[in-house]
């Protein structure tokens, strides 16, 4: 099977000493400048990194971006703007299909809730958590560190422009203050065809060679005009050619490769076996819906996507775990760092005990992990019940001190929530019945007929009697409701009442429970003793490596190379030459009609996709690729095969981002769409 043939050559994940050849997703105030110099003779200064750094935008939705004019234009993929084209999207006009293109300034549409980040600012804070939770564990801990992070956070929010993250780095090693100049009104330029964004589909899906046009653009506007930006990305004007440096500044998502011997155990016996037989029922589910008409298969198509890569990501990761050498290594490693700790008297008082306290919550994990999933977390992905009972959560946690508040509902993101509750992005009667329909029968199908929580939830009424009168009769799913309640406060929503929040403050009482148990018990107990675990990294190794991805900005080096697959050289390039190649006029590897017609006047022999050795994973989806001169050389839009595993390690010999280049982008929008406005402001 060759996923598994592959996967299986996953290398050794971390350990304790500096990583190797092109591996590592570095922050900004940590960049390994020497090793860089030393293994490709040259390396980024400061003013280099700033520019970057200032150049980079975060989607606060789960992408990367960057800023490429003067004017506030931004450069990501597609599928980060799905979302976006959906919500602006009705049956007459599917943007998901067949693109969109502002012509003129005031053509760009606002995306309902899409939110932009630039990191302004980073400091360490790491004194200030450590003195506030120092002798606490548990409950205690987690609430001295949540309390200590909305202060920093606090002080340092001077506004709702300015958004400011306490971020947990080295699995609690080193805590970091990321200021942000936050930016909500992003509307769209530009997105191509679904059929050359996704072309090959599920079948070329995280694959070598590709042929994709996965960008879009959209425009940052400050207070209603479009953003000055100060540093920009300037389109390079020559392809990318093999060998050539590569950097890519964007946000990773999450990995793993910190994680003790039990997490990765829990992931590989608890997490992934259900995600992957939950997520595959629910693509039978949607597909299904899909068929049922043309309508159906539009206001589904966004979900159908995400689940879709989704499974194929998990079912990379889990090979990687059961097929690979990633758990043994991780065996030896983790008592070469045991024996190493016991032979340092102040480390083996603090740490020798952490490795076990970590494993007894990963054993209270694998107990409560399918309710709090089924309860807490995919509620979140229901339109209409995500938004009622943030809705209903704000009521509660806004009376709160902002230090005693669930996470998400702290002072500094409140204009974030604020965005997610309000969204004029609309609520799909139908397809959203099904879903809810779908989920509760799930709830009572994994927690039993007899649970407690089952039985509050559901009553005597059926799943389908639940969804249809959620559904029906609600007024919830008018934005302008929503907004008037979330501004008039606590005292306002706790007093209103309709089938949908009532059902939401209900589920509130067993998904707060469980999530408490999981803040005060497992994530609590993991972050502390995570912690101690990095501590001695750093006390016995020094801190030169870069920690796990946390959805914040990282740089990555490598290379524009190919590499070795089942025997066979994989050139690291693509033309636009082979997309015509590649195309047998049938989905999914039709081109759009705009394409076949250009086919005569495209310049074919320009680059169209690459492979580089960078390390990123999901998350970096529109992160730019940056060549040595600080210029854009490319957008990142997929991993290889290879790099599924990439949770739990990297491999320079396999490993490869998979980015499309700028100016296969460019030649696209000058001789396929006629963008002259566009075309004209890139090329300056």
């Amino acid at each position: 099977m060759r996923n598994a043939k592959c996967l299986c050559l996953l290398a050794i994940v971390f350990i304790c000493a500096a990583a190797y050849a092109d591996e590592g997703m570095w922050t900004y105030d940590n960049f390994p400048t020497a090793r860089i110099q030393a293994h490709y003779g040259w390396a980024p200064d400061a003013a280099w990194l700033k520019h970057a750094q200032l150049a980079s935008i975060r989607l606060a939705q789960g992408c990367s971006a960057s800023l490429v004019s003067a004017d506030g234009l931004v450069m990501t993929n597609h599928h980060c703007v799905r979302q976006c084209l959906a919500g602006l999207s009705d049956s007459q006009h599917d943007l998901e299909t067949i693109g969109f293109l502002a012509v003129r300034s005031e053509d760009e549409q606002k995306c309902p809730d899409l939110e932009g980040d630039q990191l302004v600012d980073i400091s360490d804070v790491t004194a200030a958590v450590d003195a506030a939770t120092a002798g606490k564990s548990g409950k205690e801990f987690h609430e001295a560190e949540r309390a200590i992070k909305a202060q920093l956070e606090r002080s340092c929010s001077s506004s709702a422009d300015v958004r400011c993250d306490v971020v947990t780095l080295y699995q609690g090693g080193v805590y970091n203050l990321y200021k942000y100049r936050r930016y909500q009104d992003l509307r769209v330029v530009f997105a191509p065809e679904h059929a050359i964004a996704f072309f090959g589909g599920d079948p070329d899906n995280f694959t070598f060679p590709r042929y994709d046009l996965d960008v879009s653009f959209v425009r940052i506007y400050d207070h209603g005009k479009p953003l000055k930006a100060a540093e920009y990305l300037k389109f390079a004007r020559q392809g990318v050619r093999e060998g050539d440096l590569a950097f890519t500044s964007g946000n990773p998502g999450n990995t793993s490769r910190e994680d003790t011997l039990a997490q990765l155990q829990f992931q590989r016996d608890v997490m992934h076996p259900f995600l992957l037989e939950f997520y595959s029922e629910l693509r039978g589910l949607l597909n299904e819906f899909a068929s049922q008409g043309p309508e159906e298969a539009r206001i589904s198509a966004a979900t159908r996507f995400g689940i879709e890569n989704s499974l194929k990501a998990f079912k990379g990761r889990q090979l990687s775990l059961v097929q690979g050498s990633i758990l043994t290594d991780k065996v030896q490693a983790e008592a070469d760092l045991r024996q190493r700790v016991s032979k340092d008297t102040e480390l083996a008082a603090t740490t020798s005990r952490a490795w076990d306290a970590i494993a007894a919550a990963e054993q209270h994990k694998r107990d409560i992990y399918v309710r709090y999933s089924l309860l807490e977390g995919f509620p979140r992905a229901l339109k209409l019940v995500g938004r009622v009972r943030a809705l209903d959560r704000y009521a509660v946690e806004s009376a709160k001190p902002d230090g005693e508040r669930l996470e998400e509902y702290g002072n500094s993101n409140l204009p974030a929530l604020r965005a997610q509750i309000t969204t004029p992005e609309p609520v799909h009667e139908k397809l959203e019945q099904t879903l809810i329909s779908w989920w509760l029968t799930k709830v009572r199908e994994y927690l039993g007929t007899e649970d407690p929580d089952v039985r509050h939830l559901l009553g005597k009424r059926s799943p389908e009697e639940i969804a249809a009168e959620l559904v029906g009769n609600t007024q919830l799913g008018d934005p302008t409701l929503r907004t008037k309640l979330f501004d008039g406060g606590s005292a306002v929503i706790s007093a209103y009442h309709d089938p949908a929040i009532d059902f939401a403050r209900t589920l509130d009482q067993m998904s707060r429970a469980v999530r408490v148990d999981i803040e005060d018990n497992v994530r609590a107990v993991e972050t502390r003793n995570a912690g101690l675990i990095a501590k001695a990294h750093f006390k016995l190794d020094g801190k030169n490596t870069y920690p796990d991805a946390t959805f914040t900005l990282r740089i990555s080096y490598g290379a524009v190379e190919g590499y070795v697959d089942n025997g066979h050289r994989v050139a690291p390039t693509t033309s636009i030459a082979g997309a015509y190649g590649h195309a047998t006029g049938r989905d999914p590897f039709a081109l759009p009609a705009t394409w076949v017609a250009a086919e005569k006047v495209v310049d074919t022999s320009l680059n169209l996709n690459f492979a580089s050795t960078n390390d990123i994973i999901g998350g970096n989806s529109g992160s730019p690729v940056i060549g040595r001169n600080g210029e854009a050389i490319g957008l990142i839009f997929d991993g290889n095969i290879q790099s599924l595993g990439g949770d739990f390690g990297y491999d320079a010999a396999v490993n490869r981002a998979v980015a499309v280049d700028v100016t296969g982008i460019l030649g696209a929008l000058k001789s396929i769409y006629h963008a002259d406005r566009l075309v004209k402001e890139l090329s300056h």
